[in-house]
């Protein structure tokens, strides 16, 4: 639709025309450079930008993913450390080593006792169906992996935006191929001599620049951090 709005302008300014249909060919010609030289650098620098937006997501991403994974590390260690003391705990009591369970019971970790608590309070040593451990209680909480969880969907997060980000770049990429046709399809028209070929090949150049200007129209603008 905008291309043949353009078309039926660029005829009705050749009927007009004082100069000539010649001139006036050139004079669209040498607005449609103008144009498009404009949206080529907006594109080129929005491409820029969101390239640089999906690096730092992608480089942010794998720094929370790296935290995750040492996180999650440590939570491993607290759990066997955690499956340790409770089994040598439990050694000492069916050995009538009150002292000894005693002490063990005091090193487990501070997140642990509410669990080792709730689990004594289920009678286990009477009760058939009490659960085989504290680590198997609602009470237990690990922070260590709850804040590995965190930290790794935090970084699923980065990634996707990310991943958004270069989708966006390789919109106005694919936005500057098409004003690089509307160049090419410009400067051709130049190459013939007859106004009406150099008009046909116009209205093809501003098809082009009409769905250039439909995609950056489109798509998200991003804003430089220094103009922030």
């Amino acid at each position: 639709m905008a291309a043949e709005h353009a078309t039926a302008g660029v005829a009705e300014h050749l009927r007009e025309s004082p100069a000539g249909p010649g001139v006036a060919v050139e004079i669209v010609e040498g607005a449609l450079l103008a144009v498009v030289a404009v949206l080529t650098a907006w594109s080129a620098y929005q491409s820029a930008l969101w390239d640089s937006r999906s690096a730092a997501s992608y480089s942010e991403s794998a720094t929370l993913r790296f935290s995750a994974q040492a996180a999650d590390t440590q939570a491993g260690q607290q759990m066997l450390y955690d499956a340790t003391a409770f089994n040598a705990w439990l050694a000492a009591h069916d050995d009538g080593n009150d002292a000894l369970a005693s002490f063990l019971e005091r090193r487990f970790r501070t997140e642990y006792r509410p669990a080792f608590q709730a689990w004594l309070a289920t009678d286990p040593f009477h009760n058939p169906l009490a659960p085989p451990g504290p680590g198997t209680m609602p009470e237990y909480r690990n922070a260590s992996a709850e804040h590995a969880k965190a930290l790794d969907a935090q970084a699923t997060a980065a990634l996707n935006a990310g991943n958004g980000s270069r989708e966006i770049a390789d919109d106005y990429v694919r936005a500057m191929v098409f004003l690089a046709v509307v160049l090419f399809l410009t400067a051709l028209s130049q190459r013939f001599r007859f106004p009406r070929v150099r008009l046909g090949i116009i209205c093809l150049a501003f098809g082009a620049l009409a769905f250039s200007v439909y995609v950056l129209a489109t798509v998200d603008t991003a804003v430089s951090a220094s103009a922030v």
